[in-house]
């Protein structure tokens, strides 16, 4: 609550004239919804990390497809084409086992996402290509021929 009550020097917290320093109880309903809500609930569950971001760039040969994904291997990824439909996917699991003369201690851990694209018709899906580094997965959708945008050209009038 940001408004503070100010004491009258009669030590009553009563006002007759106005009820400006509290806020309403439709305001504080309206407070509780608009507020973000904490990152708890907008993560996974199941594995404390959130979807990842994607940037798609178009030029005149292709799309890049970008997606931020650091500390995970080429293996963990899983890339597919099911009729124009891309999908991007990565599941891992961790199983770790401690012992000791007093305890056993085991954690274990799941990460997956899923992020799918409808493609456009001018893909050439038989050249579609991917590649990890530092982080970064990439995929080029390189554009069919016919689709890829000609240079401007001068027209002899005969």
């Amino acid at each position: 609550m940001s408004n503070l009550v100010t004491v009258p020097k009669n030590g009553s917290l009563t006002n007759t004239t106005s009820n400006v320093n509290f806020p309403l109880w439709s305001n504080w309903i309206d407070d509780l919804f608009n507020r973000d809500l904490p990152s708890v609930f907008t993560s996974n569950f199941n594995t404390g990390i959130t979807l990842p971001k994607v940037n798609i760039k178009e030029t005149a040969d292709a799309f890049m497809v970008e997606m931020a994904v650091p500390g995970l291997k080429k293996s963990d990824f899983h890339i597919d084409l099911d009729n124009q439909v891309l999908s991007i996917s990565t599941e891992t699991k961790e199983d770790k086992e401690e012992k000791n003369s007093n305890y056993t201690r085991r954690e274990f851990g799941y990460a997956s996402f899923k992020r799918s694209f409808t493609l456009p018709e001018t893909v050439d899906d038989d050249k579609i290509n991917a590649n990890y580094t530092d982080g970064i997965l990439s995929i080029l959708l390189p554009k069919k021929e016919e689709a890829k945008q000609k240079p401007a050209r001068n027209i002899k009038i005969s």
